[in-house]
C-alpha cells in the first residue's frame, strides 16, 4: 500500500514537473516571438545585439579568436518578409 502511495505521489511530481517545463517553454516561445516583431520592425536591433554578444564574448577570460564579420554580408540570406 505505501509503495502504491509513493509511487502516486511520485507520478504527481512528475506531472507537476511537466507542466511547470511546458509553461516556461511556452513563455519562452512567445518573447522570442515578440522580439522577433520587434526585429522585423527595428533591423538595426539586429546589429545592436549582434554587438552586445560580440562584446560578451571577447570579455571572456578564455583563448577564443573572435573574427566580427559584419552582418550585411547575411543579408542576402533573410528572406523578405511581406505582409
Amino acid at each position: 500500500m505505501q509503495r502504491a502511495m509513493a509511487k502516486q505521489a511520485e507520478a504527481e511530481r512528475e506531472r507537476r514537473a511537466k507542466v511547470i517545463n511546458a509553461e516556461g517553454e511556452y513563455q519562452a516561445a512567445a518573447k522570442l516571438t515578440e522580439a522577433a516583431s520587434i526585429i522585423t520592425q527595428h533591423p538595426e536591433a539586429l546589429q545592436l545585439r549582434y554587438l552586445q554578444t560580440l562584446r560578451e564574448i571577447s570579455s571572456e577570460g578564455n583563448s577564443t579568436t573572435l573574427f566580427p564579420i559584419p552582418i550585411d554580408l547575411f543579408r542576402p540570406f533573410f528572406r523578405e518578409h511581406k505582409e
